[in-house]
């Protein structure tokens, strides 16, 4: 989770792909990419592309998995998005690879 984090503050494209698997699953935005070719894309369009940076400031581990809260900033769309924009990354790895990494905006009701 480290690597990802680092590999996309550093819009590294080969190292950010070198922390999947190559079967891996990505959903971003309620969308699936399967497999690195179409993790390429995503991460070309949407972590470089955009200049992604993530702050964590919350990990928990979790049977195995790990989750990350974070602050996400760059240079994307930002209206109407609160700041901090906060996300959560649930990772789950099978060695040294990511095989899944499911991005959310969580929200809570008061």
């Amino acid at each position: 989770m480290a690597t990802f984090i680092e590999a996309t503050n550093s819009s590294d494209i080969e190292r950010l792909l070198a922390t999947f698997a190559e079967d891996a699953l990505v959903n971003d935005q309620l969308r699936d990419y399967w497999g690195k070719l179409a993790i390429r894309q995503w991460a070309e369009r949407d972590i470089v592309g955009e200049k992604l940076t993530i702050k964590a400031t919350k990990v928990v581990n979790h049977y195995g998995n790990c989750i990350v809260t974070a602050d996400v900033d760059g240079n994307f769309d930002k209206r109407g998005l609160p700041d901090p924009y906060v996300l959560a990354f649930y990772f789950a790895a099978h060695g040294n690879h990511l095989v899944q990494l499911i991005i959310l905006r969580n929200r809570y009701d008061i």
